[in-house]
């Protein structure tokens, strides 16, 4: 069957939250443009991430948080691709599945959006004991490193309901990715824009990655209008990084990654929870070499220090 077929109906799945669906129908409205003759439905599922709001994303652990639910549709075809915020798509997918697409990446950087009454400040004037809220313990780590006079909060909920949170007065700040921001139109709450030299961003943040079957040869050749290879080449080499390292949602591992010509520069970090130690270094290469600048650089890292910083995380993490 070729992908100009008409005859197939691709069956999109998606998360219910707000941002979720917003990235899907993106993806939905591109296919469609791209190839006018076929269908593209979209389904929804509820995954653990969206049942679980008040219990902090670390302490539940984070192998497909996410992403179970619509991998077991994709492996029972009830679905035929899934689209993910690239960020919460872990390192390893189950066998039979693939990363069939990452698509041109938004800013990737963190955002301050500030109570009404901090609208003069900025994350470095903030006043001590402030009420930063954050769900991310990358995010938590560096702030800490940085500002150690803020106090910090754990904040869980979708978009709308961290900012009721925030205006409501029980933070001071909270921190969220400028790129869903964006996508929910809700640009106009950023307050600053967080330098990579503070926080280093999320595996993959800003971009989406579409999960599909390995051998679904049709869905993989319509995928390839979305594929971006400059996003691609620098989210492969991120996440070989935290793939080598083993992290996640439990270990604060932040990066950075820019091509310049036909250099891929790659910056990784990891950091203990206390933000007290911080092992950080800068790699650059091919981007045809991707992967395997992200592995050397996760093994430089876990020489200079991370590998006592990780050990005691995961120490941590079996004491419960």
């Amino acid at each position: 069957m070729t992908v100009s077929s008409p005859s197939r109906t691709i069956r999109i799945g998606s998360r219910k939250s707000q941002l979720a669906l917003v990235q899907t129908y993106w993806v939905q409205e591109q296919l469609q443009k791209h190839y006018p003759d076929r269908q593209f439905e979209v389904e929804t599922m509820s995954t653990q991430g969206d049942k679980i709001l008040d219990v902090a994303l670390a302490k539940i652990g984070d192998k497909g948080l996410f992403t179970k639910e619509l991998e077991v549709g994709m492996i029972d075809k009830q679905i035929d691709l899934a689209v993910h915020s690239l960020k919460d798509l872990p390192t390893k997918l189950p066998e039979g599945l693939i990363l069939g697409c990452v698509t041109e990446r938004v800013n990737p950087a963190d955002a301050l959006v500030v109570n009404e009454k901090h609208k003069d400040k900025q994350l470095e004037t903030l006043p001590e004991g402030a009420v930063i809220g954050t769900s991310s313990l990358r995010r938590l780590a560096q702030l800490r490193h940085h500002f150690p006079h803020l106090t910090f909060k754990d904040v869980r909920g979708n978009v709308n309901t961290r900012l009721s949170k925030l205006d409501a007065g029980e933070y001071d700040a909270i921190i969220l990715a400028v790129a869903g921001l964006q996508r929910l139109g809700m640009g106009d709450r950023i307050h600053q824009v967080i330098s990579s030299d503070i926080s280093l961003h999320a595996v993959g943040q800003g971009a989406l990655g579409i999960e599909c079957r390995a051998d679904d040869a049709e869905v993989l050749e319509v995928l390839k209008v979305l594929e971006h290879a400059q996003t691609r080449d620098r989210c492969y080499a991120e996440r070989a990084f935290l793939r080598e390292l083993e992290g996640g949602c439990q270990v604060p591992i932040g990066v950075n990654t820019k091509i310049e010509g036909d250099t891929l520069t790659l910056t990784g970090m990891v950091a203990s929870l206390d933000g007290k130690n911080l092992v950080k270094d800068t790699i650059s290469g091919q981007p045809s070499d991707a992967e395997q600048l992200g592995r050397e650089l996760a093994i430089r890292v876990r020489n200079a220090g991370a590998e006592e910083i990780l050990a005691e995380i995961f120490a941590q993490i079996e004491r419960g």
